[in-house]
């Protein structure tokens, strides 16, 4: 009855002694659970990783939306101070072309009244003159000198 078949069964028997006896389950068990524990701890790190890069991401977007807001105040204040500055150099200008405008007014004006100035006087000078010829053609003598001086008095009275 010792065939191969028991005896191949004798030999597996010791054989799961021999592992049994060495521990090689329990080994065997320590060496998935320390894979296992790896595993476990990588995907740990794994996942803090992706928590870290996700609120990394969370900052750098919240910043470039600051950076863009902040970018288009200034934009938008520039864009106020250059109106601002192109309305008072508006004005400024206005003002200017007005005093000019005042300043030449006032010196045709002025070139005005000094012609018509010059005109009287020359008329009065004309007329004196002529009042002078008349005078001294027509009279004679003392009278005449009196009469061309009274003449020449009021002629300037009026006319100045």
């Amino acid at each position: 009855m010792m065939d191969a078949t028991f005896w191949a069964l004798i030999g597996l028997l010791i054989f799961l002694g021999i592992v049994v006896y060495l521990k090689v389950p329990a080994q065997m068990a320590a060496g998935l659970d320390e894979r296992a524990n790896k595993v476990r701890d990588e995907l740990d790190e794994a996942r803090r990783m992706r928590e870290e890069a996700q609120e990394l991401l969370a900052e750098y977007q919240r910043k470039r939306t600051e950076a863009e807001q902040e970018a288009s105040e200034i934009v938008e204040a520039a864009k106020r101070e250059a109106a601002a500055i192109a309305k008072d150099a508006e004005a400024k200008t206005a003002e200017f072309v007005e005093r000019r405008t005042a300043m030449a007014e006032q010196k045709i004006a002025q070139a005005e009244a000094n012609a018509v100035g010059e005109v009287r006087a020359a008329a009065v000078d004309l007329a004196i003159a002529a009042a002078e010829k008349i005078i001294t053609e027509k009279t004679t003598g003392a009278t005449a000198d009196k009469l061309v001086k009274s003449s020449i008095a009021e002629v300037k009275s009026r006319f100045n």
